[in-house]
């Protein structure tokens, strides 16, 4: 089995930039804007379906922000153990 790198082709999944976003996608890349700075691929990795988007935010604001206890720093720190381990580069 060859692994993405290895002389194997590598997916491509279409993105929509900032500047074609319009509607609620608009509005998602605005919210985005507003708690980064930026709008992360992690997030225009969902462009193409805008609820998606909605929904992935909304359960990363209530895991990231709700009740727990668990501290900010404490959350963050266990994305970025996952996302390590996972073997994630974003």
């Amino acid at each position: 089995m060859q692994l993405v790198g290895q002389n194997c082709p590598v997916p491509h999944l279409r993105l929509i930039d900032e500047d074609e976003a319009t509607g609620e996608l608009k509005s998602e890349y605005d919210a985005a804007l507003g708690r980064a700075g930026k709008v992360f691929n992690i997030v225009k990795s969902m462009s193409l379906n805008p609820r998606v988007l909605g929904a992935s935010m909304g359960l990363y604001k209530a895991i990231m922000f709700g009740p727990s206890e668990l501290s900010r720093s404490e959350r963050e720190l266990l994305a970025v153990v996952v996302s390590c381990a996972n073997d994630c580069h974003y």
